[in-house]
């Protein structure tokens, strides 16, 4: 583990800018030394407590500020803090911070506040990563989420399950040590049912990464069909505003148009594609390029159909690349009479709407909600959203998949534990009870300065 060292770090922790406050902040041993030499009466050094005064360069007044002290281990980073509240306006934030650099504070790096409050051990590192989760949350229930991840219910949940696999090997490792009280049968039924369990409660956590990733980025929904099909009218009905250019005309919407809408806590990115067709146009075709572009990327699909007539080719050749785990089917313009053939559409779950109407909207907004949350087991509330622990709990995963062979092959207790072992180390890398500097640095670099 890194060495912190005995430098004070400051940095504006408030986003640059105009505003009513803004905030510098000081951690290390020399905080309040550092703080005392530019204000112009030294601060009381009573733990949290709000002080009235000046920050002076010299003689001269730099601005009028509140400033509190927070004693180590009571602070953000588990150091001796001080954090200077003045005007938001750029140049008395930059001043201020400036005369901290002069007094003896090192400017501070990307996220090297939550990174020491990581190395000092006030948080675990899946708490410190949930820090910038929660600064870029798009709606209140990504926001729940990350809060729970900082205040370490995943983390709890891991380190339950770690711990569970410790305690496997130290019982293998007993039998190894005294082989002549070892029942051979009994261990490996014992093991094998407490892998199995443990590999369970990973899987559940797993499960949850689906819903986790799209609270925490977005759902990517693509709206695709053939020119004409009222696939720019759907948008404009789920975003209840006219935002689409809507005519009879095919080929109106020649671009990607992306907006954003919330369902039910639920964040959406909706994009409205060129339609998906041949074309001798070059301009259409960049539009239709970038429409198959975006139709790869997307979570989720919307193909609207024109329910008022019957497929067409370029329905069917479209129909042909789709899935039908992550695909909604529209039938739009069902307040005419229905001409297609529900038979050419088996497999997909079909919504029957109006776009003009509104007729139906309800239903897909539900079945889109639905499909944001599939996959969750479990009622803990606690979602995996972070695709570094994605990536490691699959690796464990797998580590007790092959732990569960191995007994099942009645191999010897050592190769048993060589994959707990490996089960365990990718667990610690989630909470930081074993990971290298190399992959902090890598984590932290990605925040924001001052953070």
């Amino acid at each position: 583990m890194q060495d912190l060292g005995a430098d004070t770090i400051a940095a504006i922790t408030t986003a640059l800018g105009e505003g009513a406050v803004g905030i510098v902040r000081l951690s290390g041993e020399n905080a309040l030394n550092i703080a005392n030499r530019i204000m112009a009466k030294p601060l009381s050094g009573q733990h949290r407590h709000m002080e009235y005064n000046h920050v002076a360069d010299g003689g001269d007044i730099v601005d009028e500020v509140l400033a509190v002290f927070m004693r180590s281990p009571h602070s953000y980073t588990a150091e001796d803090v001080v954090e200077i509240q003045c005007h938001g306006g750029v140049a008395a934030l930059q001043k201020i911070l400036t005369l901290c650099l002069q007094n003896g504070a090192r400017m501070a790096e990307p996220g090297e506040f939550t990174k020491r409050a990581f190395l000092n051990g006030r948080i675990d590192l899946t708490q410190a990563e949930a820090v910038m989760d929660i600064i870029r949350a798009k709606s209140e229930t990504a926001l729940q989420m990350a809060l729970r991840t900082q205040q370490g219910e995943l983390s709890a949940k891991i380190k339950k399950l770690r711990g569970n696999l410790v305690d496997i090997i130290v019982n293998l490792e007993a039998k190894i040590d005294y082989p002549e009280d070892d029942i051979e049968d009994v261990t490996y039924s014992d093991t094998q049912k407490n892998i199995t369990e443990t590999k369970d409660g990973l899987e559940q956590l797993l499960a949850t990464g689906h819903t986790g990733k799209i609270l925490r980025e977005g759902l990517r929904v693509a709206i695709v069909g053939r020119p004409n099909v009222g696939k720019s009218s759907l948008l404009n009905a789920l975003l209840e505003e006219e935002r689409a250019i809507v005519s009879a005309y095919a080929g109106t919407t020649r671009d990607v148009i992306e907006e954003q809408i919330l369902l039910n806590g639920v964040p959406v990115i909706l994009s409205d594609t060129a339609g998906i067709h041949d074309t001798d146009n070059y301009v259409e075709k960049i539009g239709v390029e970038r429409s198959r572009s975006t139709l790869e990327t997307a979570q989720l699909v919307l193909c609207v159909l024109d329910g008022s007539m019957a497929l067409t080719e370029e329905d069917r050749e479209l129909l042909k690349v789709l899935q039908p785990q992550n695909t909604l089917l529209i039938l739009n313009k069902n307040d005419l009479p229905l001409q297609i053939e529900k038979d050419e559409l088996k497999g997909f779950p079909l919504f029957n709407i109006s776009s003009k109407t509104r007729d139906g909207l309800n239903e897909l907004k539900t079945a889109m909600q639905k499909y944001a949350y599939s996959g969750t087991h479990g009622d803990s509330g606690v979602f995996v959203q972070n695709v570094r622990h994605l990536d490691l709990l699959q690796k464990a995963v797998a580590a007790l998949q092959n732990a569960l062979e191995t007994i099942d092959n009645k191999m010897p207790y050592d190769c048993v534990i060589i994959d707990l072992q490996n089960a365990i180390s990718n667990l610690g890398e989630i909470t930081g009870e074993q990971v290298t500097d190399e992959i902090i640095n890598k984590i932290f670099a990605k925040f924001c300065v001052g953070k």
